[in-house]
């Protein structure tokens, strides 16, 4: 069934797939962790397995924010992680497991999450679990593939299905570029999983840009150097995002044009 899976996920184009039996949440692999009542038996008890697909932020597209051009990709992606859910949901549930799929956001609209910044599932611990990264100081799961640029969605199963390792090695370098760059200070320690992250602030900045048809903020996943995309796009010096380095003009000039067209200054 996991290979069936599998192909799939290679026929809606997702590159990547990994499963967490829903015991992995009762093992609290470190503190603090998640409520009981987020976990997935608590949310649709008749789960067995969570399934985690996740589809990458096209880099190049990521460099332009705050702009349209990455409003929209976000959009996209959230549209496609539901649909692909949706239809491997009823893969599953058509083969005699009961299935369901969880919405790439639970949650109604930014203001909510300012007010109360929790969303009923989190699928970025779920992708950890499900052997697809690590955390980093950015409060996001790093891939070998694509780094932080990666976003996720999840099945609840029936299915019993063999769950893939926990990643063990830790793929943030701790370099600190994205504690150093986000425009609102919500990054304010150098330990995760004890890290502090202010989703207040995090989230007044996306109503912000919001307003303007130019969110999410993105910039502390645009300079994180974990990635085999930055290969892909010739992205390794990271002194690219110095937009004062002459070196790197010409892509300065297209992110600043792209920037100014499409959303509200």
């Amino acid at each position: 069934m996991k290979e069936e899976l599998r192909a799939r996920c290679k026929e809606l184009g997702i590159g990547l797939m990994g499963v967490a039996p829903v015991e992995s949440w009762d093992a609290s692999p470190f503190e603090p962790w998640i409520p009981e009542e987020f976990w997935p038996k608590a949310i649709f008890p008749e789960a067995r397995s969570v399934v985690v697909i996740g589809l990458p932020v096209t880099l190049p597209i990521l460099e332009t924010s705050p702009s349209i051009h990455y409003h929209q990709l976000y959009k996209t992606l959230n549209e496609i992680l539901d649909q692909s859910t949706y239809w491997i949901s009823n893969f599953l549930n058509e083969r005699g497991h009961a299935s369901l799929f969880i919405p790439r956001d639970g949650y109604g609209h930014i203001q909510l999450m300012k007010e109360s910044p929790l969303a009923f599932f989190s699928h970025r611990h779920a992708a950890y679990l499900a052997g697809l990264g690590t955390f980093g100081l950015n409060n996001m799961v790093l891939t070998k593939e694509y780094g932080p640029r990666v976003r996720f969605g999840s099945v609840f199963t029936s299915a019993v299905l063999p769950g893939d390792p926990v990643m063990s090695e830790q793929l943030c370098t701790r370099c600190l570029r994205c504690m150093e760059i986000c425009p609102v200070k919500a990054l304010g320690d150098e330990d995760y999983p004890r890290s502090i992250t202010n989703k207040s602030a995090c989230a007044s900045r996306a109503l912000e840009l919001a307003s303007k048809f130019a969110s999410p903020c993105g910039f502390c996943i645009k300079v994180c150097p974990v990635g085999e995309d930055r290969k892909l796009y010739h992205r390794e010096n990271l002194d690219i995002y110095d937009e004062d380095d002459p070196r790197f003009k010409e892509y300065h000039q297209a992110w600043k044009h792209t920037r100014s067209y499409g959303s509200r200054k």
